[in-house]
């Protein structure tokens, strides 16, 4: 399967397809300096086939883990791009889940001030979201994507074979990012994860193809793709709070949805399959805290922070809250019933 995200200039052709990995020149230009760059929790099956089709390469890797998505790795990166001299004419191919491709296509936006970039992402998480729509930022502190670029890649290549390494956990905090695209945009994808059998197959797609209609209208998020950030404005300070390595970031993500879902009903629905996917309990959380990393985020401008609400399935509303309103949320909790 293909798909093409249109963005003028920056548009690029997404593959979906097992085996890809095997076959990564009918997309790159390998003949030029290939920066390869990964962490410690990807196989070296999946970098080595990559690497072997790539006659002038090196490999950069670095441990796994949100902690390493920060100024230290990026430092490090640039640096051995300098020592291995790579000019405006090479590129980086990211592989691994959403820290490698969030700080590669960092590095490569910023290298002699932009090279070309390429995803390969090897988590579901990364599959169905973050591969897709070209942010690319490192995290300061405990403040996640503080600092970053829109750097769109040249081309995504989603192998489904990288699937069958990653645990059980790692799988489930993929699927909440699906599932965030189910209840604002489309019920049947939600109603997938009703059913006894996941078709992950169907549920991939589905995913894609709705974050590339909203990259393709919003590239740079100043409408629409906003709400793709249900979830993640208490999530992301919960996952701040609670430190970058206590919960993975769809977990998070499955906790801040429940404090925005209006419906009683649907929230009951969401809880149901949140105990099949085992999502883990929102945990005891200070509001002042919270509210205190909130205001460090993206989506806070002034006096206000950008939310996304479900009303009800498939629909979403944005709005602005006040600090005392976000207040309110927190103290009602993500259980109100």
């Amino acid at each position: 399967m293909k798909l093409q995200v249109n963005l003028g200039a920056n548009s690029y052709p997404i593959t979906i397809e097992y085996n890809a990995l095997a076959n990564i020149k009918e997309t790159i230009n390998v003949n030029r300096k290939v920066a390869i760059i990964t962490d410690t929790g990807v196989p070296e099956k999946w970098v080595n086939m990559v690497a072997a089709q790539c006659p002038n390469h090196f490999v950069l890797t670095f441990e796994q883990g949100e902690q390493s998505k920060c100024f230290d790795t990026y430092k490090y990166l640039l640096e051995q791009c300098i020592e291995h001299n790579m000019s405006r004419k090479d590129c980086v191919i990211a592989i691994g889940g959403g820290v490698v491709g969030d700080i590669s296509g960092f590095v490569a936006a910023t290298y002699m001030r932009g090279i070309d970039f390429y995803n390969i992402p090897t988590t579901i998480l990364s599959q169905v979201d973050s591969s897709v729509g070209g942010k690319v930022a490192i995290d300061m502190g405990s403040y996640k994507n503080i600092v970053g670029a829109f750097w769109q890649p040249k081309a995504v290549i989603i192998d489904p074979q990288v699937l069958s390494t990653l645990s059980i956990r790692q799988q489930h905090n993929g699927l909440f990012e699906a599932l965030k695209m189910g209840m604002i945009l489309d019920a049947e994808l939600f109603e997938l994860f009703e059913k006894d059998d996941l078709n992950l197959e169907t549920i991939f797609q589905k995913s894609i193809s709705l974050k590339k209609m909203v990259v393709e209208q919003d590239e740079k998020e100043s409408s629409l793709r906003k709400i793709l950030n249900f979830g993640h404005t208490i999530g992301h300070a919960i996952e701040s709070d609670c430190g970058l390595n206590t919960f993975l970031h769809g977990e998070c993500v499955s906790m801040g949805m429940l404090f925005f879902i209006e419906d009683k009903a649907l929230k009951e629905r969401v809880l149901k399959i949140y105990e099949k996917l085992e999502a883990p309990q929102v945990p005891d959380y200070s509001v002042d805290t919270i509210l205190d990393i909130i205001s460090h985020d993206k989506k806070t401008t002034g006096a206000t922070t950008t939310v996304v609400k479900v009303p009800t399935l498939g629909k979403y509303i944005l709005e602005e809250y006040s600090n005392e309103q976000l207040r309110d949320v927190l103290e009602r909790g993500p259980y109100e019933k």
